[in-house]
Parts: structure tokens; C-alpha cells; sequence
């Protein structure tokens, strides 16, 4: 149990700053999510336009705010 959120999240913060960014190990991590979401047969979709209605409703309602 997390007693004090705070300072978890003061650390987490710290933490991903001291971190620098490594573009060769995101490639490796997305192409690796890719092929297994390819696997599952998730990508490539049947038919990409399929629920773009929905999509598009919550966009208006989101930038009508």
C-alpha cells in the first residue's frame, strides 16, 4: 500500500527526467508490440474505418470544451 502518493510520484517524476531518451531501444520496444499485435491479429485491421463515427462524436464532444 502506498502511504504517501506524493513522493512516489515526486520520484517517478525525477526518475523519468534523469533518464535520457534512447531511440534505438524505443524502435526495438514498438517494433517488438507491432509484430506481436500483429501476431494476436490485431494489426493490420479489417476494415480501418470501422467505428470512425464514434472516434469522430468524441472528438466534436472533447473540442466543444
Amino acid at each position: 500500500m502506498i502511504r504517501n502518493p506524493e513522493i512516489l510520484e515526486a520520484f517517478e517524476l525525477a526518475y523519468a527526467r534523469s533518464q535520457k531518451p534512447d531511440f534505438e531501444r524505443n524502435m526495438a520496444l514498438f517494433e517488438a508490440m507491432w509484430e506481436e499485435a500483429c501476431f494476436l491479429k490485431v494489426f493490420p485491421l479489417k476494415d480501418p474505418l470501422e467505428g470512425i463515427e464514434v472516434d469522430l462524436r468524441i472528438a466534436q464532444v472533447i473540442n466543444s470544451v
